[in-house]
């Protein structure tokens, strides 16, 4: 099992979420986050006052799936509609999962999915 955790821009959540939808996906998890990496913060400007945005506003998405295989198909289908080509179009990050057990039946592994 994998779990794959995405890091977005907003504004594309909804292209995202559906093409997953479309592509099987049952269900995941999402976050509205902050943060910055290459690009940093920046300055805007508010009534006439400048001031700095440190942490960027970004969407985190949580996926777990149970095969390598869906797992390519899932980041895939992220990179796809995600992408802007301008910085700050985020990140995926993919690990293992070696135990998911669903609390309500106590159903274990793929059948918690």
């Amino acid at each position: 099992m994998k779990k794959i955790e995405a890091v977005i821009k907003p504004f594309k959540l909804e292209d995202v979420k559906e093409a997953l939808i479309d592509s099987g996906i049952k269900g995941m998890t999402i976050s509205e986050v902050k943060g910055y990496g290459r690009q940093q913060g920046h300055t805007e400007l508010y009534r006439g006052a400048e001031y700095v945005v440190e942490f960027i506003p970004k969407i985190k998405i949580e996926i777990v799936v149970s095969s390598e295989e869906f797992a390519k198909t899932v980041i895939d289908i992220i990179k796809e509609n995600s992408l802007t080509g301008k910085i700050g179009d985020g990140k995926i990050f993919v690990s293992d999962i070696t135990n998911v057990i669903r609390i309500r039946t106590g159903e274990e592994d793929e059948e918690a999915l």
